[in-house]
């Protein structure tokens, strides 16, 4: 199919609801998930000057290693199955930087999953140390990372991405990474920030490559849209973020157009918050992603939900919307 013939999903936006409902009941049933993390933002100095970043250089801090130990030694002592471990692009941050985050974190516990460092800063080590992509993602995967976000992605429109993030990577520097980590056994989430500048056709364009790519890679555990936030930040001053029948219709049509080949489809409650996020489980969403324990990206720019859920209160938002509850790891496996 060609966008302009899915934008018909958009045209009929109560008929679309009810065939992503109907399709995550088929691939799903109604079982709804989350995972037990915990986020480490490791530092706010960042080289690029995204214009919907919120959270760039506003306190100027570096984690220490001792004090990324402590994080990770309090997410063990909570439970938590995995560390999410992002940054800003540091001056500083070249391969060896990015291996010594994960050897603390192995320091601490060598069972806890590491999912870490978005495709730019893959991009930005590969580059800074003159090696390759596959060699950087190589060496982290020796050092102990087992997975990666699929963030840095915005829209991939490079027409687009000139005038949001123009010093970030080009859309076919971002697929050459994720490509790369799928081939060498680093899965990856699948990402997608809209509400901005970009239009529905853009939307629709970014989906299909993420099918495409799940098609020749099947690396992809789920994928995740993450509505633009505006408060605090340079493009927020010309445009706002989506209404909440925006998000619940990209959830719909993502559910719909990234079927078959992606199974999971969260809804994120940090961005859209918890009645919103509880809502999208009736729109095509399966997960609600996890504890967090702290975040301070969507903070910075007005998320006003809070930066951590207990586990009850997880269980609770996804009883009460009437589903079977169920804690998983990072890979999508049942934790009992």
């Amino acid at each position: 199919m060609l966008i302009q013939d899915y934008k018909k999903l958009i045209e009929e936006p109560f008929e679309t609801f009810k065939i992503a409902d109907e399709i995550r009941r088929e691939v799903v049933g109604d079982v709804v998930t989350f995972v037990v993390n915990r986020n480490i933002n490791f530092t706010d100095i960042c080289v690029n000057k995204c214009k919907f970043c919120s959270f760039r250089n506003r306190s100027k801090f570096l984690l220490s290693l001792e004090e990324i130990k402590g994080k990770v030694e309090e997410a063990v002592e909570y439970g938590c199955t995995e560390v999410c471990i992002q940054g800003g692009i540091h001056p500083k941050s070249d391969l060896d930087f990015y291996i010594s985050i994960l050897e603390a974190v192995r320091e601490v516990s060598d069972k806890i999953h590491i999912h870490a460092f978005s495709p730019m800063e893959i991009y930005n080590a590969a580059r800074k140390s003159n090696v390759s992509v596959k060699n950087v993602l190589k060496e982290l995967k020796k050092a102990g990372l087992n997975s990666m976000p699929g963030t840095a992605a915005e829209i991939l429109n490079d027409e687009i991405r000139r005038k949001i993030c123009p010093e970030k990577l080009t859309t076919q520097q971002w697929i050459d990474v994720i490509t790369k980590a799928h081939k060498i056994g680093i899965p990856t989430t699948a990402t997608m920030m809209y509400g901005h500048i970009e239009n529905w056709s853009h939307r629709i364009e970014h989906l299909l490559i993420i099918k495409q790519i799940q098609q020749k890679t099947s690396g992809f555990t789920e994928f995740i849209p993450l509505p633009f936030m505006w408060k605090n930040n340079e493009l927020g001053r010309i445009t706002k973020s989506p209404s909440g029948f925006e998000d619940l219709l990209v959830i719909a049509i993502s559910r719909i157009i990234l079927y078959p080949e992606i199974k999971n489809i969260q809804a994120s409650w940090v961005k859209m918050g918890l009645k919103l996020a509880q809502a999208a489980l009736n729109f095509g969403a399966n997960d609600l992603g996890g504890t967090l324990m702290e975040e301070n990206i969507s903070k910075a720019a007005g998320a006003t939900s809070g930066e951590f859920l207990e586990v009850e209160e997880l269980k609770i938002l996804i009883e009460s919307a009437g589903r079977i509850v169920k804690q998983r790891d990072t890979l999508y496996r049942i934790v009992d």
